[in-house]
């Protein structure tokens, strides 16, 4: 199987062009893949397939198999990766999700992809439709106990689930002890992604996240969004104007409009391109246990 290897701001993929390549199972290839000493090394799997409602067709699996809904990064990545590899011409581009159609904006220099701006489309705030096992019309700052202490949680999808946290000093966060706890809670019936967020000033977020499926990643881009959208609700910044995102992984710039679109500009990454035995993931894949 030919594969390239991409990232954005480190939030890193495996991707595989099935205009030329057939991947069976990818639920269990992802965990195949996905395994950093063992395999390639991701936080997933992503499928770059044809489509009959869009210019390009995603799926995505995390690297414990199960398939996400959505990934801001992985969608830069494919952009840069359809226009760099020749697939399109076209700067502007329509990519169909599992979350629906995603409009991307290529921004090229020297015939390469640098940057790519993707219109998210509106952020879900009704918690049923995140889902939050809530009654509430928003999920606005509500206390949430988790291990014994109080969080004031934010939760907005952006095609997946969010719960946003506002802290202070997340540099010191266990996040691999605490994250899995939010992940699970019972309050989040599809589970959740947690962000825990710095406030640096109005126009500025530093942000952790732990992503259900694949831990703590150095970038989310839906995550970011959904920091956006909940610092913009709990009145930390306003509606309209470019919000600078701190990752692990880098920055990304973030607007949410007061129509409830959100706009995401950030960098893509191409890092190497290989191939992977087949007889070395049909060996492995009768033992992989994909998480539902």
């Amino acid at each position: 199987m030919k594969f390239s290897k991409m990232h954005g701001i480190g939030n890193d993929y495996i991707y595989v062009n099935c205009f030329e390549e057939k991947v069976d199972e990818p639920e269990k290839v992802s965990v195949i893949v996905s395994e950093r000493r063992f395999g390639i090394g991701s936080d997933g799997l992503v499928l770059i397939l044809p489509s009959d409602k869009a210019d390009f067709r995603m799926r995505i699996f995390n690297a414990d198999g199960s398939e996400a809904m959505m990934c801001g990064n992985a969608t830069r990545c494919i952009g840069k990766y359809v226009y760099d590899m020749g697939m399109t011409d076209k700067t502007e581009i329509t990519l169909e999700t599992n979350s629906g159609i995603k409009y991307l904006k290529l921004f090229v220099e020297n015939g390469k992809v640098q940057g790519v701006e993707v219109d998210m489309n509106k952020a879900v705030l009704k918690p049923r439709d995140i889902p939050v096992d809530s009654d509430l019309d928003l999920f606005v700052s509500q206390p949430v106990e988790v291990d014994g202490k109080e969080y004031k949680i934010t939760c907005v999808s952006m095609g997946n689930p969010h719960a946003v946290i506002f802290t202070e000093n997340i540099d010191a966060l266990d996040l691999e002890k605490i994250g899995p706890l939010f992940e699970h809670h019972k309050l989040f019936p599809n589970r959740i992604n947690t962000e825990f967020v710095e406030v640096i000033d109005s126009h500025t977020l530093k942000m952790r996240v732990w992503e259900r499926g694949s831990g703590e990643t150095f970038a989310c881009g839906t995550g970011a969004c959904a920091t956006a959208v909940a610092a913009v609700l709990n009145g930390i910044c306003p509606y309209d104007e470019e919000i600078l995102i701190h990752l692990r992984g880098g920055d990304l710039r973030i607007t949410y409009k007061k129509d409830g679109t959100v706009m995401m500009t950030g960098p893509a990454t191409y890092v190497f391109e290989g191939t992977i035995s087949d007889d070395f993931i049909n060996e492995l894949k009768e033992n992989v246990i994909c998480q539902q």
